[in-house]
């Protein structure tokens, strides 16, 4: 019986990466304290909001408006109605007075993409913060109380991240920093609302561990009935 063939030798591994492997492109994020400064984008990102959610009819507020309610002397972070912006960028954030913030170091982070985004509204949300950063989303939430945890915690009125910038990660990501603040500061929960059509939404919030209460309904009183209840003795 002829001897068995030598195993072949050991195949090396290729020097280069495959001809099929996908580019990568970083994407460098940062979540701050928003300014007065930031109120324009503010403006933009709440109209774009009102379209996605519908309810452009309900839109009346204006620059102006959010200026006098939001960054007014007797507003302080965390303790009132506060906005977290989210900043992203091609290139390593460069400058540092954000960093000096008494209230809140911003969270940086640097997210590797598949493919680069296309940004279309670039230039309408480019800051004044460095060459190439663009607002690309915001959260805005303040103070409430349990009276069965007997702990304060945080209401989010708002979460919103521009179209291009979606189904990213950037949406948790701003979450996470609400839920982080809250732990910090002793509170006892996050919770907000969601539209019941809206189903991607719903199914981010329960991979998140949040629980949708199915038995609760928001009540709101305004416009002309406010008014009413307002006047009455």
């Amino acid at each position: 019986m002829a001897a068995a063939a030598p195993p072949p030798p050991p195949t090396e591994p290729p020097s280069t990466m495959p001809e099929t492997a996908l580019p990568r492109h970083p994407v460098f994020t940062r979540i701050r304290l928003a300014t007065p400064s930031d109120v324009p984008y503010i403006h933009k990102l709440m109209q774009q909001m009102a379209v996605f959610e519908r309810l452009t009819h309900l839109m009346t507020a204006t620059e102006a408006s959010y200026s006098s309610t939001l960054f007014s002397p007797e507003n302080k972070p965390f303790l009132s109605t506060t906005i977290l912006i989210l900043e992203v960028s091609q290139n390593p954030f460069t400058d540092t007075h954000f960093d000096n913030d008494p209230f809140y170091k911003p969270i940086t982070k640097t997210v590797t993409l598949d493919l680069p985004i296309d940004d279309p509204e670039k230039e309408n949300f480019k800051t004044q913060h460095g060459n190439e950063v663009f607002v690309a989303g915001f959260v805005l939430f303040f103070p409430n109380y349990s009276t069965f945890l007997g702990k304060h915690g945080f209401y989010v009125e708002d979460l919103f991240v521009r179209e291009c910038y979606r189904r990213k990660g950037f949406g948790k990501m701003l979450l996470t920093a609400v839920a982080k603040q809250a732990v910090k500061m002793g509170y006892g929960r996050v919770e907000w609302v969601v539209l019941d059509w809206n189903v991607n939404a719903i199914k981010f919030y329960e991979d998140m561990g949040a629980k949708i209460l199915q038995e609760w309904r928001l009540c709101r009183l305004t416009g002309e009935n406010l008014e009413a209840y307002g006047a009455t003795e």
